[in-house]
């Protein structure tokens, strides 16, 4: 393959499909569960029966105005509903409902952070209503089967310009976009369950010009790194073909993640093989300055500017707060943790950070939970860091303890007193304990005063076994190298 950085120029668009978190269809009441019993969540006016009205649903309007607020683009007064036709199973009333000419909201853009820091913008052409297909099933050992549950589900169609530059760029692009719908709630933005999917439109051409090149689009890209390998497969495959003298065809191509190929699936189309026309069953979308007003108070705090602001307030590390702020529900928990916190100092805020990134997240990786409904409560975790903060648990101790929570879901505290954990900070206490620990081991203490110093963790620890990890560490630390020091005069 030929290695592109250096005389080819990539450009690339992205067409992002966001299945919107509404109870029903865009237009009527049937439900938009995922995973129900097959041709179940269906009804005459999904199923375009003759005589039936679509009637649009309220909710659908608003996510979409969320949507084009947080994306920076103009908010149409006046937009309208269009057919695209096309004859496929899975579309019972041969057309989509859509919008083409007068989408809802157009002109805005994101912001995307590259790896060395530098921001780039990535225009958004338009964003747009648009009703889903159903679902044609061809591995089930029979013909192709349908199921026409998703037809009418209501989805954000969310159009890149052209101004992606790697497959890189592609990716950290759909990571924002994802962000954003799922901080806004419109998304859960699952794309292996296919509530949020990409298509790339992708071209190439030689450093230095302006035209653009054929493009081809690339669908089924159900994962994020999927997209960045079939971007990237793309470009390197174009750039072959114009080395070696052929043209590229402007085609629709499948990406096979098993093979790591994409296939051409067929010729692509162009707006006119639609034959978009204005849907006569549906009334302009009217959408006033109040409205638009409602939903902008209404908006939840940027993700970027929630981490800039992580990082600010709490001085935490960029990379904390990264992932503290990479879902709007660990960004809330995390701040919930601090909440609790009876000193809020730097020190405290940064070992909330180290437990929620490290602890909770193991969890809700493992466990595959949802941080919603963790068991460990945000106020929990904070009054056990305020144990660990005031010196009543070490944090070898509270290991036990966050587990213990995990199980019984009791308060830190309660757990500390039943289980008889609170930290020995007496020093007479702690003394008598290294005294012995230094006789049962002379051999050790002739090595350090040697010079070896690294016998002096093996002191500690078993002090600290003798005490059952009850020590406060800090205090075996100062009182075992004051003792040691003492025998070298």
């Amino acid at each position: 393959m030929a290695s592109w950085n250096e005389r080819y120029e990539p450009v690339i668009g992205l067409e992002v499909h966001a299945q919107l978190l509404t109870e029903s269809k865009a237009f009527c009441s049937c439900s938009t569960h995922f995973g129900a019993e097959p041709n179940s969540n269906v009804c005459p006016v999904c199923l375009g029966m003759p005589g039936v009205l679509p009637v649009l649903n309220h909710q659908v309007v608003e996510f979409l105005i969320r949507m084009g607020l947080a994306t920076h683009c103009s908010i149409a007064p006046r937009s309208i509903f269009a057919r695209k036709n096309y004859f496929y199973p899975d579309l019972p009333k041969g057309y989509q409902i859509s919008q083409y000419e007068e989408p809802i909201c157009s002109n805005g853009f994101v912001a995307i952070e590259l790896e060395d820091g530098t921001r780039r913008k990535i225009g958004i052409t338009r964003i747009h209503m648009e009703e889903d297909a159903g679902k044609s099933i061809h591995d089930q050992d029979a013909d192709t089967l349908v199921d026409v549950n998703r037809c009418g589900v209501p989805l954000a169609e969310i159009v890149s310009e052209p101004d992606i530059r790697s497959p890189r760029e592609a990716y950290l692009y759909l990571i924002k976009i994802r962000q954003l719908v799922t901080y806004l709630e419109i998304c859960d933005g699952n794309m292996e369950e296919g509530s949020l999917r990409c298509d790339a439109n992708v071209s190439v051409r030689r450093k230095g010009e302006t035209a653009l090149g054929t493009k081809t689009e690339v669908k089924n890209l159900n994962s994020f790194r999927f997209v960045e390998k079939a971007i990237e497969f793309e470009i390197n495959r174009q750039i072959d073909l114009i080395e070696s003298g052929e043209k590229v065809v402007q085609e629709t191509l499948l990406w096979d993640s098993g093979q790591g190929v994409a296939v051409s699936m067929r010729s692509k189309e162009e707006a006119h093989d639609y034959r978009y026309f204005p849907d006569p069953d549906l009334v302009p979308v009217l959408v006033d300055d109040d409205w638009i007003h409602r939903a902008a108070t209404a908006l939840p705090e940027d993700p970027t500017a929630r981490r800039d602001r992580f990082i600010k307030d709490y001085k935490i590390p960029k990379y904390d707060a990264d992932i503290l702020t990479s879902e709007k529900s660990l960004a809330d928990y995390f701040e919930a943790v601090l909440e609790s916190l009876r000193v809020k100092t730097d020190e405290n805020f940064k070992l909330a950070s180290n437990w929620t990134m490290g602890d909770v997240l193991r969890v809700v990786n493992t466990e595959k939970v949802d941080i919603t409904h963790f068991p460990v409560k945000p106020e929990n975790l904070g009054d056990m860091i305020n144990l660990i903060a005031d010196n009543t648990i070490s944090g070898k101790i509270a290991k036990d303890v966050f587990e213990e929570m995990l199980k019984s879901h009791e308060p830190p505290k309660a757990i500390v007193e039943r289980k008889g954990l609170v930290q020995v900070s007496d020093v007479s206490a702690i003394e008598q304990i290294i005294d012995d620990v230094l006789m049962k081991n002379q051999g050790q203490v002739e090595t350090y005063l040697g010079g070896k110093q690294q016998v002096f963790g093996f002191l500690v620890g078993e002090t600290m076994k003798a005490t059952k990890g009850k020590a406060n560490p800090k205090i075996v630390n100062d009182l075992l190298k004051k003792k040691l020091d003492s025998m070298k005069s």
